[in-house]
């Protein structure tokens, strides 16, 4: 088959360097590409309807819809709330031997987790009642003595009263006089033997009564602000229009954009902790501190066939590591719209990107392909964290996927559907490689075969990147590349002010043969 020539002379007239090239059946230019804003990007990631706090919104037919609970009133003691809270719903408390009666808050007649259950916190439900009655008579006094303070004729610093100081030297008293004793000791093993990890420890003895009772109120505020929030998910369960909305991974806290297909009972979290080594998804922080203690994980499974600094690529085989692999596709789902690969992930290998630091190397992202693809696709899934984006990182992981292609002597292109922000990483990419060949090259005729072999980007790909820029007519039954020369300029200054350490793939770095040609 003869090969497509684009044959380069300067034109006086406008400053640009066509190319005649040969119309062929094969090589036509493809579809020209749809712009992507900003604004379609932000309307995808966030398709969860928000809805009026207030009063029932009437429907058409006289049908009123429920709105939710606000923290003000989540208790559902006020009438006008239509919608039931957690602690109601039907379910039953995983403690051992509780008729799920009471809660913790004492603000509510029943609960349905182990956060909320007052055996479990080793009271009783009356205890409980109790403790909230004596809540608002504290909150209440304290609101009378701030009013009083606030209305005291003072300069700078408000001296305390009699009462406080008497108070204040009594707390001080009990603490010092504070002392564990044998007692308590032989209490808390015979707790500990009889109930082992279905009930909280022991803490009486260990503070004194007043910091007791203060740790008693925080923990009483937490279950309630953690049933406001399974109120609030669940009223979306039962609509389906439930998602995880937030994860923590290592020291950063991540909205999500989409839902992913986790286990029921982690699905119906508002919040999900994860292991930044082993992706280990988990229910509370508690549980992620006592895994983070116990893993041994400090960078992911699989070889490493990159490293430039800190930065390392691990490669890593989803038949060997299928744990591993599916723990990371239920995470990229929560930020890709299009991605279906959850649990087969057998044919698949993936490559992870981490940053090294003392602690270990921590995930930036990754991309997966299939080791055999029949359509040579370079590319099955791609994903930078969000706490990444915008540094480079993304190139990155295309600039690496294409060596790879060229290690292999294959010529690649993504799979698609491509994701908005992967269609635009794409591009950019597309673009930097094209415009820095066209700088360099010197001959006055260009194939776009060669073109492809020397880049390994797929024809189809470089085409439609060129009518993207402006650089592809068709004119006088032949199609014509365009050198545009303020684009060029743009490039070439763009390239001069990139600092000295920017962030790039080094060839040399890469330590790996292909799986075909590996023994």
């Amino acid at each position: 088959m003869p090969k497509k020539k684009l044959q380069i002379s300067p034109d006086s007239s406008d400053t640009e360097m066509s190319s005649n090239v040969s119309s062929t059946s094969d090589d036509k230019p493809g579809t020209k590409a749809q712009r992507v804003t900003r604004q379609s990007i932000s309307e995808n990631r966030d398709q969860t309807p928000v809805k009026a706090k207030g009063r029932p919104r009437k429907k058409s037919g006289g049908s009123t819809e429920p709105t939710r609970c606000s923290p003000r009133h989540y208790g559902g003691s006020d009438i006008g709330c239509s919608s039931p809270h957690y602690a109601t719903m039907k379910g039953v408390c995983p403690t051992p031997g509780c008729d799920s009666q009471g809660h913790l808050s004492g603000k509510f007649d029943s609960h349905r987790t182990i956060s909320g259950c007052p055996i479990y916190h080793n009271t009783t439900a009356e205890e409980c009642k109790k403790r909230y009655t004596q809540k608002d008579y504290y909150s209440e006094s304290r609101k009378k003595i701030l009013a009083s303070v606030d209305n005291r004729h003072t300069l700078r610093k408000q001296s305390p009263t009699k009462e406080q100081k008497m108070r204040y030297k009594e707390i001080k008293a009990a603490r010092r006089l504070l002392g564990i004793t044998d007692e308590n000791r032989n209490a808390w093993g015979t707790h500990k033997e009889k109930y082992e990890k279905a009930r909280e420890p022991l803490l009486k003895g260990l503070t004194s009564d007043y910091d007791f009772k203060l740790f008693q109120q925080a923990q009483a505020e937490s279950c309630e602000n953690l049933d406001y929030e399974m109120t609030e998910n669940y009223q979306l369960a039962e609509q389906q229009e439930y998602r995880i909305k937030k994860i923590e991974i290592g020291r950063y806290e991540l909205g999500t954009w989409y839902s992913s297909p986790f286990p029921e009972e982690y699905a119906r979290l508002p919040k999900l902790f994860l292991c930044e080594f082993c992706l280990k998804y988990m229910k509370t922080s508690t549980i992620l501190r006592r895994h983070m203690a116990k893993c041994v994980w400090r960078h992911p499974p699989g070889d490493e066939i990159y490293r430039k600094n800190n930065i390392s690529v691990f490669e890593v085989d989803g038949k060997k590591n299928k744990v591993y692999c599916q723990n990371i596709c239920l995470l990229a789902k929560l930020f890709l719209d299009h991605k279906t690969l959850y649990f087969d992930v057998e044919p698949f290998l993936f490559y992870v990107m981490t940053e090294a630091d003392n602690e270990g190397c921590h995930i930036i992202g990754y991309f997966s392909k299939e080791k055999n693809s029949f359509l040579n696709y370079n590319v099955s899934c791609i994903l930078t964290l969000p706490q990444f984006m915008r540094q480079g990182f993304g190139k990155m992981l295309i600039d690496f996927s294409y060596l790879l292609s060229k290690v292999e002597e294959k010529i690649g292109s993504p799979e698609r559907p491509l994701s908005d922000l992967g269609l635009i990483s794409y591009r950019s990419y597309w673009k930097d490689v094209l415009l820095n060949y066209i700088t360099e090259y010197q001959e006055r005729e260009i194939c776009i075969k060669d073109l492809s072999q020397e880049t390994k980007i797929r024809a189809d790909d470089i085409v439609a990147t060129l009518q993207a820029m402006g650089m592809l007519k068709y004119w006088k039954g032949k199609h014509l590349v365009l050198k545009r020369e303020d684009i060029i300029k743009e490039y070439i200054a763009k390239k001069k002010n990139r600092p000295p350490d920017a962030k790039k793939i080094e060839p040399n770095s890469l330590k790996w043969n292909p799986p075909a040609k590996q023994q």
